[in-house]
């Protein structure tokens, strides 16, 4: 089992950066591939971003590119989204998820563990 825990979010304005941590316990955070999803009220759970287990691979969807970067420290057992030039359209919960599978980015069904999620809110 693995225990995901997100950090970070906030309101803040347009045009303003935010990072969001999410710290895993219970096993080492290298055995996986993490991701962040977002679910804004009434949509359904979007892709943000992913990363392999030795940062090698990075994806992001297609409405982040460019303005989002995810990043791991698996010695602190923390993977990071550092979210710049928000927009007000990126208001959503945030969510780290967990997957052991060799290539499974985007689908959040192949994820097996899932944070709680922390709030970010971008004013206009």
């Amino acid at each position: 089992q693995v225990q995901l825990v997100e950090s970070g979010g906030g309101l803040v304005q347009a045009g303003d950066s935010l990072r969001l941590s999410c710290v895993a316990s219970g096993r080492p955070l290298s055995n996986y591939v993490m991701g962040w999803f977002r679910q804004a009220r009434g949509k359904e759970r979007e892709f943000v971003a992913s990363i392999s287990q030795r940062s090698m691979n990075k994806y992001y969807g297609n409405s982040v590119k460019g303005r989002f970067t995810i990043s791991r420290d698996n010695a602190k057992n923390t993977v990071y989204l550092q979210m710049n030039s928000l927009k007000f359209e990126d208001t959503a919960d945030y969510y780290c998820a967990a997957n052991a599978r060799i290539a499974a980015w985007k689908d959040p069904s192949e994820y097996d563990y899932w944070g709680q999620g922390t709030q970010v809110t971008v004013s206009s």
